[in-house]
């Protein structure tokens, strides 16, 4: 039978990259605010407008940021969602809204901790919508910034072909629904309410590789365990990074006192705060299962050392008679030692190298020792 041996399938364990990838690292670490970060133009950029009150909807995709200027005193409730960033975009509809220069700097930044600025006419914040990649089995961002006005609600969006918006569209189309009769701030918090939902979504992927990986280091199968564990703390991190501050940030609306936000409507806020919070709390438990998967992991490893070295340690012993008796047969002289030259003298030596170690087998299994 002709079998084709791999040593590459199995040196490349041996190769520290291919455990512990460091560019996922500098991916999550790498941040430094006083470095101003440089973001790419966006090739295409979609403008929709949903401009509704509880009696008409009106929805519209418009060819260039200018033509929203109307929907500044439309008299309806106007959400301007803005998929893909440019500069000359973002200054052009923020100034004409009447946001502050900071903000707009904000807008156009990259690897920004979540946060909410309040202005006289105008409230912002700044959050990541998160996505699981399954091909890449890790956690992705986008970074979304919201700004609340009377009557409008823009919001920034950095790709242009996923959010996590579609069923507030499906709402706004429903005459009879809450949101239709409510104002934009009502509208800000449902956005916040679908953002803080989907990452219970991106945690129950994460949760389900947990589990895998938990499965793997129970078995003890996987040479890349470890890696795999590293892997899912990193991801961790990313989680962490973001929920805290979120929760900051939506208790940030809740004690504010602007008047673009309804008294009626805090206690809204206060539930996606909770939810913030719940999350929290999930991301805590990962983290406890991860470390105690790789305590596991540890042990499992010092276990299977233990138990080789105890065979090690056995089979030593057991040779150890053997090796004494034919040494000292091995000696060379002969003289007043009677049984050299006797025909027994061979089969004495050679029954007791067997009897001794089975002797000393017997005693280590009466004393427990495997």
């Amino acid at each position: 039978m002709n079998v084709k041996l791999r040593p590459e399938k199995y040196l490349r364990y041996l190769y520290l990259p291919n455990l512990f990838t460091a560019k996922r690292t500098k991916e999550i670490l790498s941040v430094n605010p006083t470095v101003i970060p440089h973001r790419e133009e966006a090739k295409q950029v979609i403008v929709k407008v949903y401009d509704y009150d509880a009696e008409h909807l009106e929805e519209k995709t418009l060819e260039g940021v200018a033509d929203c200027f109307k929907y500044k005193t439309s008299g309806h409730v106007s959400w301007i969602n803005i998929d893909g960033l440019r500069k000359a975009d973002v200054e052009l509809i923020c100034n004409h809204f009447d946001v502050h220069a900071l903000v707009i700097e904000d807008i156009l930044s990259i690897n920004q901790r979540p946060k909410i600025d309040e202005a006289d006419t105008t409230i912002f914040c700044l959050l990541n919508m998160l996505y699981f990649n399954m091909d890449k089995q890790a956690i992705e961002q986008e970074q979304i910034s919201i700004i609340l006005g009377p009557d409008f609600v823009i919001s920034f969006q950095e790709d242009a072909h996923r959010d996590v918006f579609n069923p507030l569209r499906e709402k706004l189309k429903s005459p009879g629904t809450k949101l239709r009769q409510r104002g934009a701030d009502y509208l800000c918090y449902t956005l916040l309410d679908h953002i803080v939902d989907h990452y219970f979504v991106v945690m129950e992927r994460l949760g389900d590789k947990i589990e895998e990986v938990e499965v793997e280091v129970s078995h003890g199968n996987n040479p890349r365990a470890l890696a795999n564990i590293t892997q899912l703390r990193k991801e961790l991190i990313v989680l962490k990074r973001n929920f805290s501050p979120v929760r900051e940030l939506v208790n940030g609306f809740i004690r504010s006192d602007s008047p673009l936000l309804e008294d009626r409507h805090t206690k809204y806020y206060k539930d996606v705060y909770d939810h913030i919070v719940q999350a929290i709390d999930l991301t805590e438990n990962y983290r406890d299962v991860m470390v105690s998967m790789q305590d596991l992991h540890i042990n499992n490893v010092n276990l299977k050392m233990n138990e080789v070295m105890k065979v090690m340690a056995i089979v030593t012993c057991l040779l150890a008679p053997a090796t004494v008796i034919g040494g000292i047969f091995g000696m060379n002289f002969d003289e007043n030692v009677n049984f050299f030259h006797q025909r027994w003298g061979f089969y004495t030596a050679v029954c007791l190298m067997l009897l001794i170690p089975v002797g000393m087998l017997a005693a280590f299994r009466k004393r427990g020792w495997f």
